[in-house]
């Protein structure tokens, strides 16, 4: 099986992999168009062939590991693709067909497994979690005050984006994204009767300029947007320069001499054995 090893592990084979996947990715995106459907009439045989090639590959696999299969269970990413090839086989058609579809965009995740750059960013991803977790607290934290301090400060003037502390989340939100702050900013430097209330004047029932306001906006962006922005991007970047390190320093073993040095672990319990059983006769 060590032909079929080296075939599954090598770069054609790899690169044909990674080909069929941006297949199946351009094949999903097609048929959210019902017009290209209608034009297209053999793209739901080209699924069932990018299909059939994902079960040639697992299988492929599979056979590779003969006889150790606990080998191909073992690895994340062999069960992964059995998930993959499981959800292809739901059917698509009533209530669960819109689930059905959008579980076949697993496919396209498959690219993680032959870009090793994307392997690490998930990987850093994953390990800067704990790194971020007093900057995600901080973050609440942040907010929170804001929130409350905003629901203290403009909620006479401006009912519609801090008239409670979870609204005043949301719109501090909407700030933090810099999606048009500086309305609501502007709302209260100048009052909701001179801006931002055209589509509710109804409920500017307590108009107040606060020029000020723009202190509490600058301070919030500046803190939120730049400082910890700055923050989150840092420790990742930071785990993934030490991820790279690490590759660099201790690469990952060859698949070759891990089944060789297997195969001569095997090979020497069985003259080990060997020897037992001629020591009893």
């Amino acid at each position: 099986m060590g032909a079929l090893a080296r075939l599954v592990e090598s770069g054609p084979f790899q690169g044909l992999s990674v080909g069929v996947i941006l297949l199946a990715a351009l094949v999903v995106g097609l048929e959210t168009y019902p017009e290209v459907l209608r034009a297209l009439p053999w793209l739901p045989a080209l699924n069932a062939l990018v299909l059939g090639f994902f079960i040639l590959e697992a299988s492929l696999r599979l056979l590779a590991t003969w006889p150790r299969v606990g080998r191909y269970f073992a690895d994340g990413w062999n069960l992964f693709d059995l998930v993959v090839i499981a959800a292809s086989f739901l059917p698509e058609t009533g209530p669960y067909a819109p689930v059905a579809r959008v579980l076949r965009l697993l496919r396209v995740l498959r690219l993680v497994r032959f870009l090793k750059e994307l392997q690490i960013i998930l990987l850093a991803l994953a390990r800067a979690i704990p790194a971020m977790g007093y900057v995600i607290l901080l973050l609440f934290l942040h907010f929170y005050v804001f929130a409350v301090a905003g629901v203290f400060l403009f909620r006479e003037n401006d009912p519609v984006h801090f008239a409670n502390l979870h609204t005043a989340l949301l719109t501090l939100f909407r700030v933090m994204t810099l999606e048009d702050w500086t309305d609501v900013m502007y709302t209260q430097i100048y009052g909701c009767d001179r801006y931002g209330f055209g589509f509710a004047e109804e409920l500017c029932t307590s108009p107040r300029a606060m020029p000020w306001a723009a202190l509490y906006f600058v301070v919030f962006v500046l803190l939120g947007t730049v400082i910890f922005l700055n923050l989150f991007i840092g420790i990742i970047v930071n785990t993934m320069d030490e991820i790279r390190r690490r590759h660099q320093e201790d690469p990952p073993p060859d698949p070759q001499a891990v089944e060789l040095a297997q195969l001569e672990a095997d090979l020497e319990a069985l003259k080990e054995r060997v020897r037992r059983l001629r020591e009893r006769a």
